[in-house]
């Protein structure tokens, strides 16, 4: 752990939340997840042994607990981990703000593009009374990681790597840094579709209520407006 032999707690603070990775655990452990898979998934290039010795860590500090649930150990915020979520999200709104939009192509992953939509897609706004299956079809990401199915049904949501077998509602194609920029409000669905960088096939409903269904990443009401 870094050590900048400060007595400052600015600086004390930043030696465990300042390490590489740390923030982004924690934002997992505040997203909801609380198995070692569910937050591995949303750090999908983060190595196994650094997730499991960055748990320790935090474990250590106070800031999470491991309790044994029914089957699995689960990691759980403490109230010291609990006071860190207005910080972790004011870091994200002050990136969505100030930050923007200016993607590098290392910074787009299909993977955690899906599983964000996810995690915040308005599952009480789809309907009620049948099964909804989202086919995203992301056409520039890699050959393993282009098709994806989103299941929604009796109010929970499953996301797919293979095909279900469910008849399908809607058909969603686009690129990665397309869809992205949807997600955290860099762009606009219309815009994408005029564009043809994005297209919709399916039932009029879904065409019509998709994005009401989906919402947006929780940061996209704070980027930087021109």
């Amino acid at each position: 752990m870094t050590n900048y032999g400060q007595y400052c707690t600015v600086a004390r603070g930043s030696e465990i939340l300042g390490e590489r990775w740390t923030p982004l655990v924690v934002r997992e452990l505040l997203c909801g997840s609380t198995h070692f898979n569910e937050i591995r998934r949303g750090l999908p290039r983060m190595s196994g042994t650094l997730l499991a010795q960055r748990l320790k860590k935090l474990e250590e500090m106070g800031v999470l607990q491991r309790v044994q649930g029914d089957s699995n150990p689960e990691y759980q915020l403490t109230p010291a981990g609990e006071e860190l979520r207005p910080i972790i999200l004011a870091i994200g709104h002050w990136g969505a703000k100030w930050i923007g939009s200016r993607l590098q192509a290392n910074q787009l992953d299909a993977g955690f593009l899906m599983w964000d939509i996810r995690r915040f897609a308005q599952c009480d706004k789809f309907p009620a009374e049948r099964r909804v299956v989202i086919h995203f079809f992301l056409n520039d990401a890699r050959l393993r990681e282009r098709h994806w199915w989103l299941v929604v049904s009796n109010g929970e949501i499953d996301l797919c790597r293979e095909d279900p077998g469910h008849e399908l509602t809607l058909v969603v194609e686009a690129s990665v840094l397309s869809l992205t920029e949807i997600w955290t409000g860099d762009s606009d669905p219309d815009r994408e579709q005029e564009a043809r960088r994005l297209i919709v096939r399916g039932s009029e409903r879904g065409c019509r209520e998709l994005w009401g269904w989906l919402g947006r990443s929780v940061f996209a009401a704070s980027r930087a407006r021109d």
